[in-house]
This record gives C-alpha cells, sequence and structure tokens, in this order.
C-alpha cells in the first residue's frame, strides 16, 4: 500500500495535538514534517506543544518553527479555549526533541520541490506557513498534490458570527490559498461540529490502554470544559483530527464543488469564507467544501490511530 505523503501545518491546540497523533501512526500516511504556526497562542507556546506531544508519543517527524504573526491582521490567539500554554489540561513533561534549524516555510518549499506531485499539506491552523511559501515560490502550486485544511464554514463561524478561527487569524493568509489554484479541500466547522464525542466514543478511547490514549482523554477533558463554558456544547468537536482522517480516506468526509472567497474588508464578515453554493457569482469552483462527516468511518479512524500506539 502506497503512503500519502504529508505535511502537517499546525498551532496546538488541543485537537491539533490529537490531529498529530493520529497523523503520525496512519499506516495511511507518511509523515514528512510538523510545521508550526502562531494562533492558538503565540508562536513559542505552541512550538513548545508541539514538541512536548512529539516527545510523550515518540512521534520522529522533523519539526520546523514557522510564521509568528499574521501576514497583515493584529495577531489573535484562543487562549479562552486552549489556556494560557495553548495545552492546558495535561501535565506533560518537558521535551526532548528539538525543533530542526530549518525555517518552516523553507522546510515546506523544499519537501514539495523535491517530490513534485506527492506532497498533500494539511494545515489545522492559521495559514499564515502555507501562503508565505506560495508568495515565495511561485513553482509550488503546480508541484503540489493538495492542499486539505482545516478551516472555515459554509454557515457559522466561532471567533464572530461569520468567521471561523483560523481563518480569521489571518484572513489575508486564508485569501493567497484559496486564489492559488492548488487542489483544495475544506473541512469546516458545519462538518467538524459533527465529531462531537458520545458518552460511548469517550468510553472507547478510556479502554485503551496506553498513555497516549490516556493524553488524549486529559485533552477532551479539558477541551470539552471550554466549549461547554463558551458555546454550551455537550462535547469537543474534534476539528483537526477530521482534515487528517479525510486524507486518511477521502470518503469521510462528503464534499461539494463550490467557489470560496475570503472577505478580508467586512465590518461584520471579516474572516468569513464565503460559499457560493449555489453559483450566483459565476466565479468557478476553487475547492471541495466539506458538508457531512460519516461519524462512524472518522471514529474507527481516529480510534485505530490511537490503538496503533499498543503496537
Amino acid at each position: 500500500m502506497t503512503r500519502q505523503k504529508i505535511i502537517l501545518d499546525c498551532d496546538p491546540g488541543h485537537d491539533d495535538a490529537i490531529a498529530m497523533l493520529l497523523a503520525a501512526r496512519s499506516p495511511a500516511l507518511d509523515l514528512r514534517a510538523i510545521t508550526v504556526v502562531a494562533g492558538n497562542q503565540t508562536l513559542d507556546k505552541t512550538l513548545n506543544n508541539t514538541l512536548k506531544v512529539c516527545s510523550f508519543a515518540g512521534i520522529t517527524a522533523p519539526i520546523a518553527a514557522g510564521m509568528s504573526r499574521p501576514l497583515v491582521r493584529r495577531q489573535v490567539v484562543a487562549g479562552h479555549i486552549h489556556g494560557a500554554s495553548g495545552l492546558d489540561g495535561p501535565d506533560l513533561p518537558e521535551p526532548m526533541v528539538a525543533p530542526v534549524p530549518e525555517h518552516a516555510v523553507d522546510l515546506i518549499i523544499r519537501e514539495v520541490l523535491q517530490a513534485p506531485g506527492e506532497i498533500i499539506l494539511v494545515p489545522v491552523g492559521p495559514l499564515t506557513n502555507i501562503a508565505s511559501a506560495l508568495i515565495r515560490e511561485p513553482a509550488l502550486p503546480a508541484n503540489l498534490g493538495g492542499i486539505v485544511l482545516m478551516g472555515g464554514g459554509i454557515t457559522k463561524g466561532n471567533v464572530t458570527p461569520a468567521a471561523e478561527f483560523n481563518i480569521f487569524a489571518d484572513p489575508e493568509a486564508a485569501h493567497v490559498v484559496f486564489e492559488s489554484g492548488v487542489p483544495l479541500t475544506m473541512v469546516g466547522l458545519d462538518v467538524t461540529h459533527q465529531s462531537i464525542p458520545t458518552a460511548e466514543e469517550l468510553r472507547r478511547i478510556k479502554e485503551i490502554e496506553h498513555p497516549v490514549a490516556r493524553l488524549i482523554d486529559e485533552l477532551l477533558q479539558f477541551f470539552g470544559q471550554t466549549y461547554r463554558q463558551n458555546f454550551g456544547f455537550a462535547g469537543p468537536p474534534i476539528h483537526d483530527a477530521c482534515a487528517v482522517a479525510q486524507v486518511i480516506d477521502p470518503t469521510v468526509i462528503k464534499t461539494r464543488r463550490v467557489n470560496v472567497a475570503v472577505e478580508t474588508r467586512g465590518t461584520y464578515t471579516y474572516g468569513m469564507t464565503v460559499c457560493d453554493l449555489h453559483g450566483v457569482t459565476g466565479r468557478e469552483p476553487n475547492a471541495d467544501v466539506g458538508i457531512e462527516l460519516d461519524r462512524q468511518r472518522f471514529w474507527d479512524i481516529l480510534l485505530d490511530g490511537i490503538r496503533a500506539y499498543q503496537m
């Protein structure tokens, strides 16, 4: 079986950590690198969280630090969701691994150009690293196998009524990515809000006898608490793992091909992903937009990924 080469671009973040853990052990994926961006917290914190999780789980993929602030806008973080560290809750040991000296943007460009058409980028944070790579290297779009991103939404936001956090944190970068011409799949809130675990799914995680399973349980406990407090949700959406699962099995999310434009000017809609579901603008479709999650398949993929750490 050919393993799909990916670079995971993240800003840990509780759901980022789960996405990392899934990507590193899936037999369907070849995790070439983990690149880190500022987002849920500042870059020093998201990088430290990445190093901690990878050290704890024995993940050996190269880790590279990237952009520390958005392309244009003032920086925002999500401490009210992920805590002051960006990964509050679990008490992880200090990292035993270090980042590579190469900048994340340079690493992305190098890896993609060395394997033309073979690498899918999976950004699950703000798109600053990805946009910076596309701007710096004009040959990148033609050499990418695709981008599967977690961000945006068709009908909803979570940081404003219109905008999802990853896009709102750097709308100008998102605009660059959506206009790049790269084959693009958008895994937005309409899909990820379907991933909230049931009591049965949480029980199945607890039954897995491994430190990584216990870590994920602790991540979900903290994440679930902040989602109940801030949004009244019954549990935490596993946003970022949905994007990884879509690369593992492209049937896990039902998509619709539409044009997506990113709003970078609106007073009330800044950061909105405007999805032209009915073709009223006449603009050419530029993204496959997720509309429905196969929950059972998603949770089978995630639980299999957690169990893989027992082997």
